[in-house]
């Protein structure tokens, strides 16, 4: 393999189960010598105090280096708990889409096969942008806004997504036969922008729809755009078909800045610490990093390893019907790659 020019790399464990899954990352990188150096920041939304000073250094981190790798942080639901870590990272670094990958993987009995669908949604704005207040005791207004800049901007990336990796058909999703203004202005948005894609099919629909199709006749998508609410359901649906949220890889761009985590965003509070997390969709997350930074060979060799275990299905975590640690599960990968 080539001597490959280094790469700085902000890391960002996260909570729960982060630190155990991207230590089996850290551990497959180092064995597989895989030019990356790692400047880890860590960063807990446990912490209600210190959290949000400790963002500045990530937002920091991530302006100099320009690519990440990050755990799920956690974000309390109380009301006097702090607003979520993950929302205030991409609105600070505007990294405005998130990209999933939903797909069948052999070796992981599903009730359904053939699915391989990309679920892009926007990231910085309608009802995740926390735009909220009790105008008087008992009521509440939240503020769900779309713009036609932003929308624009995400169909741009569904479309240029879909060309580059010769995908045939982009779905918005959507409820403007509710909210017309708002979920109008996105649908029809998409519908103008794909003017200006030849042999891509466009095509929408609604969300509540949309979430019984996915559980019916998945295979039917391949790419969808969504809204930020939509994109994260629909993301959740798709790992309950595929085998859960551990098998998910994900990632999220800026104009400037990449960062790859786990596609289905769980925490893992409950597990953590037991050593049984399934470190898969890190795994995969990290090589689709690999492959943004030009380090394909890397990136194949060790999606190829990952798949293969789960295939031959004698190493498993709990979530996928075996009962190997997270550790021994990455040492069975650590094993495929020496073998190659």
């Amino acid at each position: 393999m080539a001597t490959l020019a280094n790469h700085t790399v902000t890391l960002l464990p996260g909570d729960g189960i982060g630190e155990e899954i991207t230590k089996s990352v850290q551990e497959i990188f180092k064995a597989e010598a895989v030019p990356i150096t790692w400047e880890t920041i860590s960063i807990s939304g446990l912490d209600d105090v210190s959290s949000h000073q400790a963002v500045k250094e990530a937002v920091a981190s991530l302006k100099k280096n320009k690519i990440g790798l990050k755990g799920i942080w956690f974000t309390p639901s109380s009301i006097a708990g702090h607003g979520s870590l993950n929302v205030a990272l991409r609105k600070e670094l505007d990294i405005y889409a998130s990209l999933s990958h939903i797909k069948n993987i052999p070796g992981i009995k599903t009730r359904i096969d053939g699915i391989d669908m990309v679920l892009i949604r926007e990231n910085t704005e309608a009802e995740y942008s926390g735009l909220e207040h009790q105008s008087v005791p008992g009521v509440v207004e939240s503020l769900k806004i779309v713009t036609k800049y932003k929308s624009e901007r995400i169909a741009k990336f569904a479309f240029d997504y879909a060309k580059k990796h010769n995908r045939k058909k982009i779905t918005a999703i959507h409820k403007a036969n509710i909210m017309k203004l708002a979920d109008g202005l996105f649908r029809q948005t998409v519908r103008d922008v794909a003017n200006d894609y030849e042999g891509i099919e466009v095509s929408d629909m609604i969300v509540d729809n949309a979430s019984m199709q996915a559980v019916s006749k998945p295979q039917q998508f391949d790419v969808l755009v969504t809204p930020n609410l939509y994109g994260s359901i629909l993301s959740n649906i798709g790992a309950g078909l595929v085998g859960g949220p551990g098998l998910i890889p994900g990632a999220n761009f800026g104009r400037e800045h990449a960062v790859f985590e786990p596609g289905c965003r769980h925490v893992g509070l409950s597990l953590k610490g037991k050593h049984i997390a399934n470190p898969t969709a890190m795994i995969l997350s990290a090589t689709m990093m690999l492959k943004h930074i030009g380090l394909d060979e890397h990136a194949d060799r060790i999606s190829k390893a990952t798949y293969k275990v789960i295939s031959d299905g004698k190493v498993r975590t709990h979530d996928i019907g075996g009962n190997s640690t997270t550790e021994e599960f990455t040492a069975e990968i650590l094993r495929k790659l020496d073998s190659y």
